[in-house]
């Protein structure tokens, strides 16, 4: 009798160290999918910051040349694709369609040297670059993130537990085919 209590009690103890080594493992995978969550979330935070400040670089650059309305209408299209996305991959996308935009923007106040001296457009410019690289602090940041939630989803024994509750891996921020290939400079200036 007393080696048959002392076996259950032996079964109950290992299942109440499984039960906390399962609830452990489980709360560290939320957090670390909150912490993915949230890098995301800081990303979008910068690309509206810069989507906010787009408009008024528009309209500085519109006085001094209202005929490149091509240009205008990518930046309308780029931001507007940037504000559907509803994927990593998509936001990925988008981004470097508004950043590709922008650069010809900005290629063609090159053209006007009174844009150039207009201190709003100077101001605009440097809050834009300040904004550009906060998005590139956020990417690396939730890159991070979502490489440490991939590892510890994938890492034995961490990897069962995140089986039988369905945590699925992370997508990273990558740059689209576009932003890896060097714009031709020439074509940016006209030349």
């Amino acid at each position: 009798m007393k080696n048959w209590i002392k076996a259950v009690l032996v079964i109950g103890v290992i299942l109440v160290l499984l039960a906390i080594w399962v609830i452990n493992g489980y709360n560290s995978l939320v957090a670390k999918s909150e912490q993915v969550q949230t890098a995301l979330s800081q990303i979008d935070n910068q690309l509206q910051r810069r989507n906010d400040l787009i408009p008024n670089l528009v309209e500085t650059v519109k006085k001094y040349a209202a005929h490149e309305s091509e240009v205008f209408a990518q930046i309308a299209e780029a931001r507007a694709k940037l504000a559907g996305a509803t994927t990593v991959e998509g936001m990925a996308q988008a981004d470097a369609e508004v950043a590709s935009a922008l650069s010809r923007l900005l290629a063609i106040a090159e053209n006007y040297p009174e844009l150039k001296a207009n201190q709003n457009f100077i101001q605009l410019q440097d809050e834009l670059a300040g904004t550009e690289n906060r998005i590139a602090v956020a990417r690396r940041d939730y890159n991070e993130k979502a490489r440490d939630y991939n590892t510890a989803i994938r890492r034995f024994p961490m990897n069962i537990i995140a089986g039988m509750f369905g945590f699925e891996r992370a997508e990273y921020f990558e740059a689209s085919e576009d932003a890896r290939q060097a714009p031709d400079v020439g074509e940016l200036f006209g030349d």
